[in-house]
């Protein structure tokens, strides 16, 4: 005896069913682009094509003679087949500009002040996020609010202020590059510290981890890749700092790059020294390009973490 399957439940005996055919899938790269991604993708490559175009010309201009940089704009310099002076721009940048000071003076007051802005912030971040902190959400936003407030329009105020208490020098600028980057470093640590699962931090507690130990020794490492964040973008953001730096700095001795540079202009345009001039604009902006090409994987990759959680 066989046994035979009963035909499924809507179809007519007899008959095969019938399954609707399969649409094929489209090949990677063959969807067809919206007009407003290409004019999208058109202004991303313009915008990058022009920001090579200008870093060339910057590279290329501090190796050039006054003469070069206006008639040949965009060509080699000559410079560079020349032997003995192919660095003659950097040369007199550096004896001319003080940049030998300078340099010290902003490695010192920059690597300080972005070490201490993480240090602070880290564990005020941490308290309005993993602590239960009663109005951690006000206080968050009170932080957010602080981002929005242009420090240029307390620029006077504060000058005036830390003239009577003689702070308008290094100390102070010091004291203002930690108090500015304090708002936009807890900001950006909140969103990693969320991100960090309970179960971790919730085992260390229950083996008798003190609050500190807990941040220590489990919050920090996992939050790692925030923290290196946090550090590589307030480097940045200071070393390129010029309004504070002149209006608080006044001896030479201790002017930051972007400070020196500002005073360097004034003579180098002077005398014509353009091509000086132009040398020292790439001794400041060079190290913090390298600097963020370098971290730029690890620098998306946070941010991207940090504002998805």
């Amino acid at each position: 005896m066989t046994v035979t399957e009963a035909p499924p439940r809507g179809s007519a005996p007899g008959r095969p069913r019938r399954t609707p055919p399969r649409r094929p899938r489209p090949a990677p790269g063959s969807r067809r682009l919206s007009p407003l991604r290409l004019l999208g993708s058109a202004i991303v490559w313009l915008f990058t094509a022009g920001n090579l175009l200008v870093l060339y010309w910057l590279i290329t201009a501090s190796f050039k003679t006054p003469v070069e940089i206006f008639t040949k704009p965009f060509a080699l310099p000559y410079q560079w087949f020349r032997v003995g002076k192919p660095f003659r721009n950097f040369v007199y940048a550096w004896n001319n500009a003080g940049f030998g000071d300078a340099v010290l003076s902003t490695v010192v007051l920059v690597g300080l002040a972005t070490v201490v802005t993480v240090a602070i912030s880290a564990p005020c971040a941490y308290a309005l996020t993993r602590l239960g902190v009663r109005g951690s959400g006000v206080l968050t936003n009170g932080v957010a609010i602080g981002m929005g407030v242009p420090f240029q329009t307390v620029i006077i105020p504060l000058f005036v202020a830390f003239s009577e208490i003689h702070l308008d020098n290094q100390y102070g600028l010091f004291v203002l590059y930690v108090a500015l980057s304090i708002p936009f470093t807890v900001f950006l640590l909140t969103g990693f510290f969320r991100s960090l699962p309970d179960e971790i931090e919730e085992a260390a507690v229950l083996d008798g981890a003190s609050p500190v130990r807990v941040f220590v020794s489990v919050v920090l490492p996992l939050a790692r890749g925030g923290v290196v964040t946090a550090l590589t973008l307030n480097a940045i953001g200071l070393w390129n700092e010029t309004l504070l730096a002149i209006v608080f700095l006044k001896d030479q001795a201790h002017f930051t790059l972007s400070r020196a540079l500002f005073t360097f202009y004034g003579a180098a345009s002077y005398q014509s020294e353009y091509g000086g001039l132009i040398a020292g604009v790439a001794i400041v902006v060079l190290p913090m390009l390298l600097l963020y090409v370098v971290l730029a994987r690890r620098i998306i990759t946070g941010l991207t973490l940090g504002a998805g959680k």
